[in-house]
């Protein structure tokens, strides 16, 4: 029979093998939806502003895109 010390030791080594396992999965999870679904950028920014019926100038879309960068510098 193994000791308690040992099943402490093999829970906190699975533990840490978990954490490691799943923050590599999430990474390269996030890296491949990042390559599939590109951060928004001036070309989109002005498609979605026609489709809502605006008439998009590069003044306004550098507006709109230097609030944008502010809002993620922030976070």
């Amino acid at each position: 029979m193994l000791g308690t010390g040992w099943w402490i030791a093999i829970v906190v080594v699975a533990l840490i093998a978990g954490v490691a396992l799943g923050f590599f999965i999430a990474r390269q999870y996030m890296m491949k939806y990042l390559k599939e679904n590109p951060p928004i950028n001036e070309q989109m920014l002005r498609m979605m502003m026609m489709q809502m019926g605006q008439k998009p100038s590069q003044k306004k879309i550098n507006q709109m895109m230097s609030q944008m960068n502010k809002m993620n510098d922030k976070k």
